[in-house]
Protein backbone atom coordinates (compact mmCIF):
# COMPACT_ATOMS: atom_id res chain seq x y z
CA UNK A 1 0.00 0.00 0.00
CA UNK A 2 0.95 3.56 -0.90
CA UNK A 3 -0.05 5.87 2.45
CA UNK A 4 1.34 8.59 -0.02
CA UNK A 5 -1.26 8.37 -2.36
CA UNK A 6 -3.97 6.54 -0.73
CA UNK A 7 -5.55 7.20 2.39
CA UNK A 8 -5.27 4.56 5.20
CA UNK A 9 -7.29 4.90 8.26
CA UNK A 10 -7.12 3.69 11.92
CA UNK A 11 -8.51 0.47 11.00
CA UNK A 12 -6.01 -0.42 8.09
CA UNK A 13 -2.94 0.70 10.64
CA UNK A 14 -4.44 -1.63 12.67
CA UNK A 15 -4.69 -4.32 10.28
CA UNK A 16 -0.48 -3.83 9.47
CA UNK A 17 0.05 -3.86 12.69
CA UNK A 18 -1.45 -7.05 13.53
CA UNK A 19 0.81 -8.96 11.28
CA UNK A 20 4.23 -6.81 12.54
CA UNK A 21 5.81 -7.91 15.67
CA UNK A 22 8.23 -4.64 15.63
CA UNK A 23 7.95 -1.15 14.91
CA UNK A 24 10.16 1.52 13.76
CA UNK A 25 8.77 4.85 13.89
CA UNK A 26 10.83 8.06 12.75
CA UNK A 27 9.53 11.56 13.56
CA UNK A 28 12.32 13.75 12.22
CA UNK A 29 15.73 12.76 14.54
CA UNK A 30 13.76 10.84 16.38
CA UNK A 31 13.87 6.95 16.37
CA UNK A 32 11.16 4.59 18.59
CA UNK A 33 11.37 1.11 18.39
CA UNK A 34 8.88 -1.08 19.93
CA UNK A 35 8.24 -4.84 20.00
CA UNK A 36 4.77 -5.12 19.59
CA UNK A 37 4.67 -8.65 21.04
CA UNK A 38 6.17 -7.41 24.35
CA UNK A 39 5.14 -3.43 25.15
CA UNK A 40 3.35 -2.32 27.36
CA UNK A 41 1.77 0.78 25.11
CA UNK A 42 -1.72 0.62 24.83
CA UNK A 43 -3.34 0.84 21.17
CA UNK A 44 -3.84 4.37 21.40
CA UNK A 45 0.13 5.34 22.55
CA UNK A 46 1.22 2.48 19.23
CA UNK A 47 -1.27 4.60 16.86
CA UNK A 48 -0.28 7.75 17.93
CA UNK A 49 3.34 6.85 16.63
CA UNK A 50 1.95 5.57 12.94
CA UNK A 51 -1.07 8.18 12.17
CA UNK A 52 -0.44 11.65 11.04
CA UNK A 53 -2.50 14.21 12.30
CA UNK A 54 -5.07 13.83 9.93
CA UNK A 55 -5.61 10.43 11.13
CA UNK A 56 -3.98 8.79 8.33
CA UNK A 57 -1.40 6.14 8.08
CA UNK A 58 1.93 8.12 8.19
CA UNK A 59 3.86 8.01 5.26
CA UNK A 60 6.21 5.86 4.36
CA UNK A 61 5.00 3.19 5.96
CA UNK A 62 6.51 -0.26 4.84
CA UNK A 63 6.16 -3.50 6.19
CA UNK A 64 9.28 -5.85 5.78
CA UNK A 65 9.30 -9.52 7.01
CA UNK A 66 7.60 -8.86 10.85
CA UNK A 67 8.95 -5.24 11.04
CA UNK A 68 6.26 -2.03 10.15
CA UNK A 69 8.86 0.87 9.04
CA UNK A 70 6.48 4.28 9.72
CA UNK A 71 8.44 7.27 8.73
CA UNK A 72 11.67 8.65 7.05
CA UNK A 73 15.18 8.37 8.86
CA UNK A 74 17.95 7.75 7.17
CA UNK A 75 20.01 6.02 9.78
CA UNK A 76 17.06 4.02 10.48
CA UNK A 77 16.51 2.90 6.42
CA UNK A 78 20.41 1.85 7.22
CA UNK A 79 19.88 -0.60 9.55
CA UNK A 80 17.20 -2.14 8.54
CA UNK A 81 18.19 -2.43 4.69
CA UNK A 82 21.88 -2.94 4.95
Amino acid sequence: MDAKKETHRKEDAIRVLGKASKLLAARGKKVVEVDLKKTELTEDEILKLVLGPTGNLRAPTLLVGKKMIVGFNEEMYESVFA
